[in-house]
């Protein structure tokens, strides 16, 4: 049989100019292929899911907060009307960048232009156990896997007779020290202290260790000085054990090996410590630095090449106040996609393209209820009204107006009860050992 992947993909109609291809539908290649739509180039937008994941939120799903289609959104739904806007949900092999050829498992398709948009992932340092046995969450699926995992251990742990076994089962771990890792630790702190005991009245949760762990001499390392202590003081208001300035060197699934301190036991260790760039297949060495990010120039457009270019967390791109390359957050994202989209647009009439230049909009975490910290490029402020600007900005970045109504109404509902009705235990039927279903299914989809 022919392999289907030296053909082109099917479906797919000769461009009646240009074709632009996107790799990735995250907020990069979202906002890119959107800002383009209703023009004359023919937009080809590939990812390996079929929907837009708004990560930020990833967190609330991991910790029953929020159902994963609360912050995801189906990506044939964003372009009903948009005919210049092709999406095929497609893994890409690689870059024949001679002939303009990208290979992928549906096929393979010629492009005018390729941005890459790919994103990046878990970051485990080359540790091998600790990316076996630990769980990421960088994607649905490993939030729901975490979500699943929770809930599972105290359904062992209430069966268990001997509490020296129920505490390495109920311990919970975090590494990483960011937004992720900080609003990891206090979304689980909240349920540990408010809503875990009245499911598992016959557990003392005082036996519940709820652990972050930051290799660096603070937290949210990006905020201003005020806001990482307030934060600090919020986590341990929430009863969060927090450890700066420790190194993790190893996990067997059990314990976790701390650099110069006493190990710790538990069976659920939350890797939330760093990202690393996805990578291609085709791209050359010098295009890339010693981190893995690819080397763009001022106008995104990869070093050495004409009509190849990258946007995201994806590429590093360096200007007078950023010399080591931008923050890997969404907001630079973000902006990239639209200069980028904004400079092809200017292509079609004939005027120059515009630099890229990143505008700081400020950074922000939440820790729990009530408790959040922001920092504006004016104004650095903390507590309720803060909590209530992180929920105004995250709300109004969802997309769809029915997802911005099911979580308003989800967090007011908390806000009123704090009692997340989404503790359910969902597995594969037929799967033993679903982490290593979900692994090789995620590795199926590697690129």
């Amino acid at each position: 049989m022919n392999d289907p992947e030296l053909y082109p993909i099917p479906n797919i109609q000769a461009p009646k100019s240009k074709r632009i291809v996107v790799i990735g539908a995250g907020f990069a290649g979202l906002k890119l292929t959107r800002k383009l739509a209703h023009t004359d180039y023919q937009v080809v937008l590939l990812d390996k899911n079929n929907y837009h994941m708004f990560q930020p939120l990833l967190y609330q799903v991991a910790t029953a907060a929020l159902s994963p289609s609360s912050v995801s959104f189906p990506l044939r739904r964003i372009f009903h009307k948009t005919e210049n806007v092709v999406f095929r949900m497609a893994v890409v092999k690689k870059i024949d960048k001679k002939n303009q050829i990208i290979y992928t498992n549906l096929g393979t398709l010629e492009y005018d232009m390729l941005v890459l948009a790919q994103g990046a992932n878990t970051n485990y340092f080359g540790n091998q156990n600790i990316q076996k046995f630990c769980a990421p969450m960088k994607t649905t699926s490993e939030a729901l896997y975490i979500r699943n995992k929770i809930i599972s251990n105290y359904e062992r742990a209430i069966n268990l007779p001997n509490e020296s076994d129920r505490k390495p089962v109920m311990n919970v771990v975090i590494v990483g020290g960011g937004a992720t890792g900080v609003e990891l630790a206090g979304s689980i702190a909240e349920l540990r202290n408010k809503v875990l005991p009245k499911d598992y009245p016959q557990l003392s949760f005082a036996n519940m260790r709820v652990i972050l762990i930051e290799a660096g001499n603070s937290l949210l390392s990006g905020l201003s000085q005020s806001s990482r202590d307030k934060a600090l003081v919020y986590l341990k208001r929430l009863g969060v054990e927090v450890m700066l300035n420790t190194m993790v060197e190893d996990y067997d699934g059990l314990t976790v090996k701390l650099k110069e301190k006493d190990s710790i036991l538990t069976l659920t260790l939350l890797w939330a410590a760093g990202i690393k760039a996805n990578t291609l297949q085709g791209l050359e060495d010098n295009q890339r630095a010693p981190n893995g990010r690819i080397l763009v120039d001022e106008y995104n457009r990869l070093l050495g090449e004409e009509n190849m270019y990258a946007v995201g967390d994806q590429c590093l791109q360096t200007e007078e106040k950023y010399p080591k390359g931008h923050p890997q957050v969404a907001q630079v994202a973000i902006q990239q996609a639209a200069n980028l989209g904004n400079n092809f647009k200017a292509d079609l009439k004939q005027k120059p393209r515009k630099p890229f230049s990143y505008k700081d909009l400020g950074s922000m975490a939440t820790v729990g209820k009530r408790m959040a910290v922001v920092d504006l490029p004016f104004i650095s402020f903390q507590g309720m009204f803060a909590w209530l600007v992180w929920l105004f900005v995250h709300l109004m970045a969802i997309l769809g107006v029915k997802n911005k109504l099911m979580i308003f109404l989800t967090w007011s509902w908390h806000y009123l009860s704090f009692d997340p009705s989404l503790r359910l235990l969902i597995r594969p039927r037929y799967v033993k050992d679903f982490k290593r279903q979900w692994m090789l299914e995620e590795k199926d989809y590697e690129d």
